[in-house]
């Protein structure tokens, strides 16, 4: 599988979840450069390396950002940034769209402008995007149909990375995640992903809260796959200008993973069911061929990424 290798990288949200993964993986042979505001990530994510260099920043300040790709003249970039709370973006959808779109288009805008010469840049997308489509798998071609303003700036961010790229020459890709999971996910926070407040209700011994009848369905995507999946995309010449599923095929329901965690840890989750909530989706699982097809494939199984994570998540707690 190709890699990156010295090389200098900006990750955008570097200090979050993914972000803080994909720093992780490529700090050994490559200069980094992380912008975060730490709303969202924690500086202690990252990895301690005279190859890091992180700026306490938000992506929306166009002049910052401006300077900061010019002195740099990155090889690589990947817009991890965002507010991925469907929930915030409803309450807040004018707010949250200078973030989940405006500031991408800065960023592609002033590559033009200055005409840098990125060897890719890499958006990060959703399966939000898909909405309630009923049409299972999730594929690429499938009809989009975002029913939060998440979605739809998600979405239009994409169109406009890929179309962008076309229309001036830079090489651009867009990934759409598939509910990640793993090591760095902040359980404390109410834009956490499922899994990660499972495991927290379970460590803590607090109510889990289901909303709905817990039969939805997911593709839960392990982090070490997603960090692959990225990799791949930015440094293989051949995904440019297409936008390709990260997931691993597989649905599963949110009563299953409540199995998995409880034989796992040897511990019962208590529940407490309330209703669904508005803009979530019942049913989403991907088909992931088009990426396999440049050498992708999902090492980990629900039930194996489940055990790294709460083995991990246990090594942690009795660290302190």
């Amino acid at each position: 599988m190709v890699s990156i290798k010295n090389s200098r990288i900006l990750i955008t949200g570097g200090a979050g979840f993914i972000g803080s993964n994909l720093a992780d993986h490529l700090i050994e042979n490559n200069e980094i450069v992380v912008v975060d505001d730490l709303s969202m990530g924690k500086i202690e994510n990252l990895p301690k390396s005279t190859q890091l260099h992180f700026f306490k920043h938000s992506i929306t300040d166009t002049n910052f950002m401006s300077k900061l790709l010019v002195k740099w003249n990155f090889d690589y970039i990947f817009l991890l940034a965002a507010v991925a709370s469907v929930a915030d973006t409803i309450s807040r959808p004018c707010e949250t769209h200078k973030i989940n779109q405006d500031a991408n288009i800065n960023v592609m805008e002033m590559v033009r402008v200055n005409k840098l010469p990125v060897k890719k840049i890499l958006f990060s997308s959703s399966a939000a995007v898909y909405g309630n489509n009923p049409e299972l798998p999730k594929c690429e071609s499938s009809a989009i149909d975002p029913i939060s303003p998440y979605a739809i700036d998600k979405f239009a961010s994409e169109r406009f990375v890929i179309d962008y790229g076309k229309l001036y020459h830079i090489p651009t890709v867009a990934t759409r995640f598939f509910n990640v999971y793993g090591p760095k996910q902040n359980p404390k926070s109410p834009y956490s992903g499922v899994l990660s407040l499972i495991s927290h209700s379970l460590m803590n011994d607090s109510i889990f809260t289901i909303f709905g009848d817990g039969k939805q369905t997911r593709d839960f995507t392990y982090i070490s796959d997603v960090v692959s999946a990225l990799e791949l995309l930015s440094a293989n010449p051949i995904a440019n200008h297409e936008v390709y599923n990260v997931a691993t095929e597989i649905p599963t329901s949110l009563n299953k993973v409540l199995k998995i965690f409880e034989k796992i840890s040897g511990k019962k989750i208590t529940l407490a069911y309330k209703n669904e909530r508005k803009g979530d989706i019942r049913d989403s699982y991907a088909d992931v061929s088009k990426i396999k097809q440049l050498g992708f494939s999902p090492r980990y199984s629900i039930t194996y990424g489940l055990k790294k994570y709460w083995d991990m998540l246990n090594s942690k707690r009795q660290k302190g």
